[in-house]
């Protein structure tokens, strides 16, 4: 039988304990790994090349969905956590499986056979298609972006801007601009939509950095930010400024 190499990425100590006992029963799986975070999870996956993890989904510093997000070849993900909200999301994200805290070792058994049926399976570009259009049920606060073996995590509200390139959004903020693999429509729904207003079918905006709307040619405006940048305004997007500052 196959070796299964496995990481347990958890921040609690007893929950990492218990997986490693009912991990003991199966001579079948290699644990290679334990991390506190997602930043030590990163780079655990990326030297050790996991077949499987065993992901929380509350971490400090980096939190199991947003890791996934950066990782470009994951492992199937048992996700472990103490908070069922979570469930639809993370098998949105295409889990092998879901465990609620506290669970028995019977469903953890379960969990590991489910994950057997799968293993040699492709679905990377599967998995990475349903994060990149997973549903947000709760708003975001963060947005985290690799660039190079830099992680950046950047604010909600240090945005300035977003523009809409390809499946791609470049975020400008004060101290530069980062790329995310995602899509506008996808931020439309994460973010306060009293904060972030689509201006454009290319732009959105934070209103907090709006200075003023300005007519820009026959029957046009565009928006003025407090960096002096301007954007174009469609006649939706006006309609939406409008109702958004109440003018």
């Amino acid at each position: 039988m196959t070796t299964i190499k496995t990481i347990i990425i958890e921040d609690e100590q007893l929950a990492r304990e218990l997986i490693k006992n009912y991990l003991s029963e199966y001579s079948s799986i290699e644990l290679i790994a334990e991390c506190e975070d997602g930043f030590q999870g990163m780079k655990a996956i990326q030297e050790l090349q996991p077949d499987l993890i065993f992901l929380d989904v509350q971490m400090p510093k980096l939190t199991g969905f947003e890791m996934l997000e950066l990782l470009e070849n994951p492992p199937l993900v048992i996700f472990t956590t103490a908070f069922n909200e979570y469930a639809i999301k993370a098998f949105e994200m295409n889990a092998a499986d879901y465990l609620l805290k506290p669970f028995s070792r019977e469903r953890f058994d379960k969990a590991v056979e489910k994950t057997r049926k799968r293993m040699g399976v492709k679905e990377t570009e599967k998995l990475k298609e349903l994060i990149a259009n997973v549903q947000i049920t709760e708003k975001v606060e963060r947005i985290v972006v690799k660039t190079g073996t830099k992680i950046q995590v950047i604010p909600i509200d240090s945005i300035v801007y977003m523009e809409a390139q390809d499946d791609y959004v470049m975020l400008y903020t004060a101290e530069g601009k980062f790329l995310k693999q995602q899509t506008m429509k996808h931020y439309e729904s994460a973010l306060d939509g009293n904060v972030f207003v689509r201006v454009h079918r290319s732009y959105m905006v934070n209103i907090h950095q709006v200075v003023r709307i300005e007519p820009y040619e026959k029957e046009s405006f565009q928006v003025v930010l407090k960096n002096n940048i301007k954007l174009p305004v469609s006649k939706s997007g006006y309609s939406l400024l409008k109702k958004t500052l109440d003018f």
